[in-house]
């Protein structure tokens, strides 16, 4: 395989293709009209155009992936996250197609897409589940019963789905009947399919994953957990390798069980197998993503092990180049994902021009990334600008890092989830890791980012002065009420 495709785009395009290069390997990128000028299409060695915008159009559509393959002599697929990464069909056309998909086996990806299907793998194991159902239930009243042996609080989930879509909180037998019919309608809507399961509701849980890698020659290990409790809408927004609450026994217990999972499919790639956690430290398994994960380089960071390049070696019918004693855990590393949202408006997403972009350095930072300045946010696709990433020799001083690179962080233009992330890492509950997946709901408001809106409004008000020269009594009687350092150092001079 020396030449692979890589049907994505954006930041993880750019990855891929990188850790292609170090390996001597050609990529071709694909793209579709909002993506003329994207950076990963400039960086590959080829380039195809695949379609109109909208990423039905373009990026999901798997025949003019297969077809970009056979036009450039691409031996192998590389499907990042998201569109095609983990759809069953599209694998087994690239088998059928007779190139190589740089990921698991379309029956893998079968059997752990649906949640019901990957709690009856994994219980072969004895993962420790959450008490609920173990298959589907279509019955209002069967359900309903099940739940009262439970106990509420109840979650109703959708068997196919993710992302939040498709779940209910029932904190009530009364309440029921109506918030199933709720979920089977919106997982049918956004699935296709209305199969929901129940389970017992975690009150306060933690979101803890296993990053594994498993290889054809019947190797299987795991790099340790990532934390990813801080969510909005169900979805990651900050994560961190190692946790701050696992104990080593509690690490290989959890570590065990992952790769237990991923040997229940024949596990071949890189793949996540996903707990939640509550407060007692007991965990239970949720689901296994079949991909490499947002937030793999928190994992690389601790382990100094390329993901990317062992998925590739992997699919060449290589062995995992490493054994499970070799790893240990060296420093601690935290990412935010750099949203084009406004988190004072319930994280909505915001499109525009990138008008100022320019990224921290320096020791401990990655950035990953796939804009630069002057380029626009399509609304097309999901809106993460970048992901950015600090490691130290510690919690703590990753944690710093990550308030320094927010501060260096300059974007214009839009409105982003950095300010967010600042809030995050000098909160009280996430510095102490006394925090769950409720962090948002417990904690954040918009106001609480209006106090830093208002001092980067003085500041540029006072940059603007010293431009021009002049006196704004107003704006110097403002700054010297405030305490910030850049005032301060300002009245030295």
């Amino acid at each position: 395989m020396q030449k692979i495709l890589v049907a994505n785009r954006g930041e993880i395009a750019l990855r891929v293709m990188r850790s292609a290069r170090e390996m001597g390997i050609k990529t071709v990128a694909v793209y579709s009209a909002a993506d003329r000028d994207a950076l990963h299409v400039r960086y590959a060695d080829e380039s195809v155009f695949i379609g109109e915008a909208p990423s039905n159009q373009s990026y999901l559509v798997g025949e003019k992936i297969i077809d970009a393959c056979r036009k450039t002599g691409a031996e192998g697929i590389h499907p990042g996250y998201g569109f095609l990464s983990e759809n069953a069909a599209f694998a087994r056309m690239v088998r059928e197609a007779g190139l190589i998909l740089i990921g698991p086996s379309p029956e893998a990806m079968e059997v752990m897409g649906n949640k019901l299907s990957a709690k009856a793998a994994a219980l072969k194991y004895d993962i420790p589940m959450v008490p609920g159902t173990e298959e589907a239930i279509t019955d209002v009243n069967e359900a309903k019963a099940r739940a009262v042996e439970v106990g509420f609080p109840i979650l109703i989930k959708a068997a196919a789905g993710g992302g939040g879509k498709g779940m209910r909180i029932v904190d009530s037998a009364a309440d029921f009947e109506e918030q199933m019919q709720l979920a089977v309608s919106e997982a049918t809507s956004a699935f296709g399919d209305g199969s929901v399961f129940i389970e017992r509701y975690v009150s306060s849980p933690k979101h803890i994953e296993i990053q594994v890698l498993g290889d054809t020659h019947g190797n299987i290990v795991h790099l340790f957990e990532r934390d990813c409790s801080v969510q909005r809408r169900h979805q990651k927004v900050i994560e961190e390798a190692p946790s701050s609450v696992l104990t080593p026994a509690i690490r290989e217990a959890m570590g065990k069980c992952a790769v237990d999972v991923a040997r229940s499919v024949n596990y071949t790639g890189a793949g996540t197998v996903e707990f939640i956690m509550d407060e007692q430290l007991n965990f239970y398994f949720l689901e296994m993503n079949t991909r490499l994960q947002v937030e793999h380089p928190v994992t690389e960071l601790i382990t100094g092990i390329d993901l990317v390049k062992e998925q590739i070696q992997i699919a060449r019918g290589k062995a995992i180049s490493f054994k499970q004693e070799d790893l240990s855990i060296i420093g601690h590393a935290v990412e935010l994902r750099v949203y084009a949202e406004d988190p004072a408006n319930n994280f909505l997403p915001d499109i525009g021009t990138l008008q100022t972009y320019i990224t921290p350095k320096g020791p401990g930072v990655r950035v990953d990334d796939g804009f630069e300045q002057g380029m626009e946010i399509p609304i097309y696709y999901d809106p993460m600008i970048a992901k950015l990433i600090t490691y130290g020799k510690d919690r703590k001083e990753a944690i710093e890092r990550m308030v320094r690179a927010i501060d260096e962080y300059q974007i214009t233009g839009i409105t982003t989830t950095l300010g967010f992330g600042k809030f995050v890492m000098e909160h009280e509950a996430f510095t102490s890791g006394h925090f769950d997946t409720h962090f948002v709901k417990k904690y954040f408001t918009p106001e609480v980012l209006q106090s830093d809106n208002e001092q980067e409004a003085l500041i540029a008000a006072l940059v603007m002065e010293q431009l021009l020269g002049t006196k704004k009594n107003a704006v110097t009687e403002t700054a010297v009420s405030t305490e910030s350092n850049w005032v301060r150092n300002r009245k030295e001079f």
